[in-house]
């Protein structure tokens, strides 16, 4: 390949299927695209199974592309089918808006925004979703596809092969996708769509919709679906969804998420979340200890989104915490009212309350495990009430387990 682009993607492991690899990457090594990634906007954060997508529009903006951040106003009111079980819960639009300002300024963080050529463009398809005509749209555009092969994609088949009902709304998602990629081409000149693989069928939609009607050449590549070498699902914990927005998901916590990483899944994490060149990354494999180069991914992937003070903060808070066994003052604090503790609260109800469990049986189960620990002493009571006299000058640390560590302070 020639497209410094598409090296790269390839030597980060981002590049999966292209409709046309040969013809895009000679585009690529000639001119400056435009080029776009669709987000739903479900809710006012995206998380970490987004964030593979976010990086590859950094790499886009490295190499001189611009970068379309499709917000997706008009299809998240009907929900995209793709790997999915069910039926989405249906938003209203006035929390489609809201969602979509939240993730909008997650982007403005992100991305590259001083730089003219390559600051991104945010689009929202509602724009143009929300004024279709039905019957001139099932004329110009519904006229383009055949059942035949929509129902031969994956998000569909898998549906009907599991007797899981999908709707005509649902089904009709691919369809507005592909519009989607129609109207970007027609309005800003954008030539290619990205995504994840569950999207390749959308993605092949819009690249025949825009072959047929407009009679040009439009391109399509996904990257990659990740899987943890633990089997387990990326993003996901028992606290539940790995946010990107810090009043959801501390720095703290987001530096102790990359921190955990499996061994095995370090250096290839390292390539995917971190901006380090390649070679640096193999000098640093061939170099490190497997938890130095943890530290180094929790440490570059945070400077990513929080910044570097916030990433420095929350490493000297893990070495305070594990090397030095005390409460660290860059450790995320929780404020308790002296006022709540005047009856005290009932521990069950204390950790439940402050995420630090999902259910009172999840927190009883823990404390009969010996995994929890009020202030580094093992607590073995799950009937103890939490008191005032628990704060010492006016802090309580938390332990559950060896890696997790609250700390909260008596206002």
């Amino acid at each position: 390949m020639k497209s410094t682009f598409l090296i790269e993607m390839q030597e980060r492991g981002y590049l999966n299927q292209c409709t046309d690899l040969e013809k895009l990457d000679l585009l690529l090594s000639k001119k400056s695209i435009s080029a776009y990634i669709g987000f739903d906007c479900t809710a006012n954060s995206l998380h970490v199974g987004s964030l593979l997508q976010i990086m590859i529009l950094r790499l886009l903006q490295k190499h001189g592309h611009k970068p379309i951040v499709l917000l997706g106003g008009g299809t998240t009111l009907i929900g995209d089918p793709s790997g999915k079980d069910s039926t989405r819960k249906i938003l209203n639009q006035k929390s489609v808006k809201k969602n979509i300002l939240g993730i909008k300024k997650l982007f403005q963080n992100l991305l590259n925004t001083k730089n003219k050529k390559i600051s991104p463009i945010f689009v929202n398809n509602f724009s143009w979703l929300g004024k279709l005509n039905y019957i001139s749209f099932l004329r110009d555009i519904g006229s383009q596809f055949t059942l035949n092969k929509m129902l031969t994609f994956e998000s569909v088949k898998l549906r009907l092969e599991r007797e899981q009902s999908l709707s005509y709304m649902e089904f009709n998602y691919m369809i507005l996708q592909a519009f989607d990629f129609y109207k970007l081409f027609q309005k800003e000149k954008c030539v290619l769509q990205l995504g994840g693989s569950d999207q390749w069928g959308n993605i092949i939609n819009g690249v025949d919709l825009i072959r047929r009607v407009l009679k040009k050449d439009a391109y399509g590549l996904t990257s990659p679906l990740i899987t943890l070498s633990s089997g387990a699902k990326m993003g996901k914990t028992e606290k539940g969804a790995i946010w990107l927005n810090e009043k959801l998901f501390s720095s703290y916590e987001y530096w102790q998420y990359w921190r955990n990483t499996d061994d095995r899944d370090v250096v290839k994490f390292l390539k995917y979340f971190t901006d380090l060149d390649i070679k640096k990354i193999k000098d640093l494999e061939e170099k490190k200890e497997i938890n130095e180069l943890k530290i180094i991914l929790a440490n570059e992937a945070t400077q990513i989104l929080h910044g570097k003070s916030k990433a420095l903060k929350a490493e000297k808070a893990a070495k305070d915490i594990f090397t030095l066994g005390k409460i660290s003052s860059d450790l995320p604090v929780k404020n308790i009212l002296e006022k709540d503790l005047v009856d005290g609260i009932n521990l069950l109800d204390f950790l439940v309350s402050n995420n630090i469990m999902t259910s009172k049986s999840e927190a009883r189960r823990a404390i009969n495990n010996n995994g929890i620990k009020i202030n580094d002493e093992l607590e073995i009571d799950e009937k103890k009430i939490i008191k005032i006299s628990d704060f010492l000058n006016k802090n309580m640390k938390i332990s559950f387990g060896k890696k997790k560590h609250y700390q909260f302070k008596i206002i």
